[in-house]
């Protein structure tokens, strides 16, 4: 599915553009002119943190469920907990912050990387470790991605990074292929309107 024909929540509209037309997420570095997709500003990434502001749109979420894109693994261990009724906690911090319910099911669509499940890594991490190891150029995302609401977070701001840790998983929305979420992604921005603050 092109990312010009998925709509478009109306805080992701009003960010800068790259040359191709895409929208670029609020922690996103940049270098000079062009966007370092696939790559998390400490800076920006923190403001979000502090402020409770999306990790895509920039714009405050109201108190209460969060919501993330989550690759396979992470996928799989959640859809594990829910079949055998335990509940799930990433005990292991990530370095992907919240955003909108809205705003999470239209990056899982238009992200090359989380839409599909033989889409691969276009970059490696500047300093791999423990937490970005998996982050090599060339890695597949691999089968049942997920957006995931959760009732809450808890955020570390670090010299080096910014960590969360996400709570209570409240929706588990699995996909293959994230286009499976457009239905999803149309009634959710039916529901919360212009305004968009959940």
């Amino acid at each position: 599915m092109r990312f010009d024909s998925v709509p478009m929540p109306p805080a992701v509209e009003a960010r800068p553009r790259d040359t191709r037309g895409y929208p670029v997420p609020a922690i996103t570095p940049w270098e000079g002119d062009e966007p370092q997709f696939a790559r998390t500003d400490h800076g920006r990434s923190a403001n979000c943190a502090r402020r409770r502001l999306c990790s895509v749109c920039d714009t405050v979420m109201a108190p209460g469920p969060v919501w993330r894109v989550v690759g396979a693994t992470e996928s799989a261990a959640i859809a594990g907990a829910l079949a055998a009724g335990r509940p799930y906690r990433n005990l292991a911090p990530t370095l992907e912050g919240p955003g909108h319910r809205a705003c999470m099911l239209y990056a899982s669509m238009v992200c090359p990387y989380l839409a599909r499940p033989n889409a691969r890594r276009s970059l490696t991490a500047d300093a791999p470790d423990e937490l970005t190891a998996h982050v090599v150029r060339g890695a597949v995302r691999g089968e049942l991605g997920a957006v995931v609401g959760f009732g809450g977070f808890e955020y570390a701001v670090t010299a080096e990074r910014v960590l969360f840790r996400f709570l209570d998983v409240l929706e588990y929305l699995p996909h293959d292929t994230a286009d499976a979420h457009l239905a999803e992604l149309r009634a959710e921005l039916d529901r919360t309107g212009p305004g968009q603050r959940r």
